[in-house]
């Protein structure tokens, strides 16, 4: 898999991930391809000023655009926050291949040898089994149990699991 920082062609696809239901089952609303839009410029402003991003990614061997991994600031009203934290989308082809897990790994080596971050969060609703099996598998380790702020609104997800790894 090839990390970089997004472009303008990764818009209109990324959009196409976004809509498929199984994919944001775990998200309160599809996102509009606006929402999806300004997601890639703010991703576009962090890897400008911080120098990482949920980074869009590539295959490498064809150079098909399958979603993103990485980490990202986290600013939303919490004990824990503002943080760094991993995450990752990829459309629904590319799942079960080992990609999330994969990416995350590397990203983890970015941010803790390069970047020299010192810990990472990752949160996810208590119902997304597949994003948690993720966390565990790339050594993070469940740290709470909260209430999402900004999934009030939604009871289905609001429960959320907070996973933590140190550098």
């Amino acid at each position: 898999m090839g990390f970089r920082n997004w472009n303008e062609n990764d818009k209109l696809k990324m959009g196409e991930i976004n809509s498929d239901p199984k994919v944001m089952e775990h998200f309160p609303a599809i996102p509009t391809q606006k929402q999806t839009d300004e997601f890639i410029e703010r991703m576009q402003h962090q890897f400008s000023k911080n120098g990482f991003c949920y980074f869009a990614v590539d295959k490498l061997d064809n150079k098909e655009f399958i979603g993103f991994i990485g980490i990202a600031e986290q600013n939303f009203e919490s004990d824990f926050t503002p943080c760094v934290d991993i995450g990752w989308r990829l459309a629904k082809t590319e799942w079960g291949k080992g990609y999330a897990t994969e990416g995350a790994k590397k990203c983890l080596e970015f941010a803790f040898n390069e970047i020299g971050l010192e810990n990472i969060k990752s949160i996810c609703p208590e119902i997304n089994d597949k994003s948690e099996k993720v966390m565990n598998k790339i050594g993070m380790r469940k740290t709470k149990s909260f209430n999402h702020p900004l999934l009030s609104e939604y009871k289905g997800l609001e429960k959320c699991v907070l996973y933590e790894i140190k550098r």
